[in-house]
């Protein structure tokens, strides 16, 4: 499906491609090891061993396992997007409506995206937070530069509405029997464009893609 409004977005925002090579084996790394422990089991040591990396390379890319995570599950969420050719310009309902598709896809049909909704865990609260905060940065940066009404701002935007997209797909995801991705999505873009255009009244309508949705568009 081409998205009104959608653009190409780099698939990392890193250039030089020695980093970008240690960064992806660490997140590698972690992703394995998390298929054989639990996250609170994992220590930087493990990481570093299995990405035959020394520790202070490790700590020259990511502060602690935790922003480790948070990069591998917004990498993951990213690639969805880069796939897609989709960004969102601060106005555009149909772009809005690819990322919370993105959204969707990502809880269901990826591993650790999915674990939100099989596991209550204390590593539950960390997976949330780090798919929010996937979705927050690609709305924030559509965002930027945008004339806002007084007393908004556009990190209280994205916040808020990455929350708002997050809470409804992982409901959704978690509700029995649920209804196709294609038919909720729709129905998320309205709840959540109220929010999106809280900055800018008038600019944003969440009535086009849901109307080409319904068409099979």
């Amino acid at each position: 499906m081409d998205y009104l409004c959608a653009v190409p977005i780099s698939d990392c925002e890193v250039r030089d491609p020695r980093v970008r090579r240690t960064r992806q084996l660490l997140q590698d790394a972690l992703r394995n090891l998390m298929n054989e422990k639990r996250f609170d089991e994992i220590l930087v040591q493990d990481i570093t061993d299995a990405a035959t990396v020394n520790r202070a390379t490790f700590y020259d890319h990511y502060s602690d396992k935790y922003a480790l995570l948070d990069a591998m599950i917004a990498g993951g969420f990213h690639r969805i997007l880069n796939e897609r050719k989709v960004a969102y310009d601060g106005t555009c309902a149909s772009a809005a409506q690819a990322i919370i598709r993105a959204a969707c896809d990502y809880v269901s049909e990826s591993p650790l995206g999915n674990a939100v909704s099989r596991e209550r865990s204390a590593f539950e609260p960390l997976l949330e937070s780090a798919i929010t905060n996937a979705i927050r940065r690609v709305l924030l940066a559509g965002l930027k530069g945008k004339d806002l009404r007084a007393g908004v701002s556009g990190e209280l935007i994205a916040s808020t509405a990455s929350w708002a997209i997050f809470g409804a797909v992982k409901e959704w995801n978690r509700t029995p029997e649920r209804p196709p991705a294609a038919e909720v999505v729709p129905l998320i873009l309205q709840m959540v464009a109220p929010i999106l255009s809280a900055g800018a009244p008038g600019e944003f309508s969440a009535a086009e893609p849901a109307a080409r949705s319904a068409a099979g568009g």
